[in-house]
């Protein structure tokens, strides 16, 4: 069944990807279809499985107008500044999680992770395959692996001194849960990062990018109290270890351009566009997100 999952991942990034390139021509289901060597049916039925929405839907919410749409605030106090301004108290999915931001001590930022005790997995999402791993106080890293070992090999450079296993344990299942559609089961979800005291008061910004919504470097970077900082904060992103949790993935250019992504273009595009699906969905069945 995993695998079957990642060939689905594939096929509807595939899709994904010719959706993008062409979203101006307005594309058929026929012809996406077509693109990922699928019936029209069987591929409207996995991708809305997927998704949550019908191709059709999902095309409109990953076109560059969709992005620049959620940016037309600007000229007025924007959803996402209300939201650094009160803190994690959105109805959001994600602010309704109570996540801890633990920065390493200097000493274990400065040794790699010397006495530190890491264990980590492999696991499915709709996006692929993650690595996660954490140590004793919360997760350290959860990535997208595009081959077998890459997260492994990642790990150990980031935290060359550390005791590593490959073993479960309750972090990673906390932050795992995140992809699922009950999330008012999620318990507290902690993290243990190593990073500079700036990269981690970024990150904690994008904790607070409600779902559904996008923001700019130049948000950010004013969001934090150093508006002239877009270019540090573009680097600070780029070092994020948290993939989808700490949702970087949400940053886009002022230009509407949805922009590069640690992860790859098509996995910003598609993450995006889920998420898009899912506060549509919101709106129509509040039984799917309970608070």
């Amino acid at each position: 069944m995993k695998v079957e999952e990642s060939i689905n991942y594939q096929r509807i990034a595939l899709a994904i990807t010719y959706i993008h390139e062409n979203f101006k021509k307005q594309p058929t289901l026929e012809e996406i279809a077509e693109k990922v060597h699928l019936s029209p049916a069987h591929f409207q039925r996995l991708f809305t499985e997927w998704a949550g929405t019908s191709p059709k839907k999902f095309l409109q919410y990953i076109s560059l107008e969709y992005a620049k749409g959620r940016l037309k605030t600007d000229e007025q106090p924007t959803l996402f500044d209300t939201t650094i301004d009160t803190g994690l108290s959105s109805t959001s999915r994600l602010h309704d999680l109570f996540v801890t931001i633990e920065g390493m001590s200097p000493a274990e930022y400065k040794h790699g992770g010397k006495n530190l005790c890491i264990y980590y997995s492999s696991a499915f999402s709709p996006f692929g395959t993650l690595f996660v791993a954490s140590t004793l106080k919360g997760v350290c890293m959860m990535v997208f692996e595009e081959q077998e070992g890459e997260g492994l090999d990642r790990l150990k450079k980031l935290f060359p001194m550390a005791e590593i296993f490959q073993k479960s344990d309750q972090h990673q299942a906390n932050a795992l849960q995140i992809f699922q559609s009950d999330w008012h089961c999620l318990r507290a979800i902690k993290l243990h990062l190593k990073g500079t005291d700036f990269q981690l008061k970024v990150w904690e910004s994008l904790l607070k990018i409600p779902m559904g919504n996008l923001s700019t470097y130049g948000q950010i970077a004013h969001a934090i109290g150093n508006k002239n900082a877009s270019r540090a904060v573009g680097t600070a992103i780029g070092c994020n270890p948290i993939a989808f949790l700490i949702p970087c993935h949400r940053v886009i250019q002022s230009s509407g351009i949805t922009g590069g992504y640690k992860w790859g273009p098509v996995r910003k595009k598609a993450i995006i566009g889920w998420e898009a699906a899912q506060e549509d969905l919101k709106q129509y069945d509040g039984s799917i997100y309970k608070p």
